[in-house]
């Protein structure tokens, strides 16, 4: 009886300090379970979720597979394996785990957050918008899910229902960097080109070492420059076509009006590198050491 309220004391105290950021100490902490019972599967998936939070990824997929070694249907394991897979855009095998996840653990709404922004990387709207339904079903007051869904509607054309989807994430959550990112992405795509920056520079105030979200942030700050948002709009125009359609369109402007097409690919690099450049100016001034 002492000894398992020691156990559960030492892995209370891990997952404290590995949500305190202290890694190493949690690491400490989850060892010594393995010293107190080297065939504990849930010792071995903490330590698994302790690396995964440190985007040590190969780390955290070592200790899920000897977890689930000892226990097939540890579903912390299951859970960070799954994620470990997404957040290294290793499809082949993230295709394949989280099928087995949810047979497991079918309630778990991330799964589903997962695969719509799977079938997204395809370009599968519809499909994305039917798993983020699933997922909202689940865990219907995650604003991250409404901010997607936002995003989803409209690429799918519903400009209205993405707005509305939109204020029902802020109510929910206007504290967290990865919503405004999604909100960003769909304002982009309404072609609201002042709210995208708005929420991106409220995502960068909550995290300005987030290396996408500065990235997309001075990416959002050039727009701002009229003669790059003039030559950016066909942009807009050709990502809402198929492949094929694009290719055959460009095929057919370069033999009907080639002089025109060279031009604009000139103004465009022109327009690019020159916004680039003010951007830079502005934000860090007559210095071009990298930032990191």
């Amino acid at each position: 009886m002492v000894t398992e309220l020691v156990h559960n004391v030492t892995r209370s105290r891990a997952y404290q300090l590995m949500e305190w950021k202290r890694y190493k100490e949690a690491l400490d902490e989850a060892m010594k379970l393995l010293q107190e019972d080297p065939d504990d599967s849930e010792a071995y998936s903490l330590i698994a979720l302790i690396y995964f939070r440190q985007d040590e990824h190969d780390h955290a997929l070592h200790w899920c597979d000897e977890a689930l070694r000892r226990d097939p249907e540890n579903l912390q394991a299951w859970y960070v394996k799954t994620l470990s897979y997404y957040d290294s855009e290793n499809w082949k095998q993230f295709d394949a785990t989280i099928e087995q996840a949810i047979q497991l653990d079918p309630d778990e709404a991330v799964y589903y957050f997962l695969l719509a922004n799977r079938k997204l990387t395809r370009n599968q709207y519809e499909p994305a918008k039917q798993q983020l339904l699933v997922a909202l079903e689940l865990d219907p007051d995650q604003a991250l899910y409404l901010a997607n869904l936002s995003y989803i509607e409209a690429l799918l054309g519903d400009m209205e229902a993405s707005k509305q989807l939109e204020k029902e994430a802020l109510k929910r959550d206007a504290e967290s960097k990865t919503v405004y990112l999604y909100l960003s992405w769909s304002a982009d795509r309404r072609g609201d080109d002042q709210a995208q920056l708005l929420y991106l520079k409220n995502a960068i105030q909550l995290d300005p070492v987030d290396e996408q979200i500065r990235k997309e942030y001075l990416e959002g700050l050039q727009k701002n420059y009229f003669f790059y948002r003039i030559l950016l709009a066909p942009s807009k125009w050709i990502s809402r076509m198929k492949p094929w359609q694009v290719f055959l369109s460009w095929i057919v402007a370069w033999i009907v009006f080639r002089p025109l097409v060279v031009v604009f690919i000139v103004l465009y690099i022109i327009a690019f590198w020159l916004s680039k450049l003010l951007v830079h100016v502005k934000v860090f001034g007559w210095t071009f050491r990298r930032h990191k």
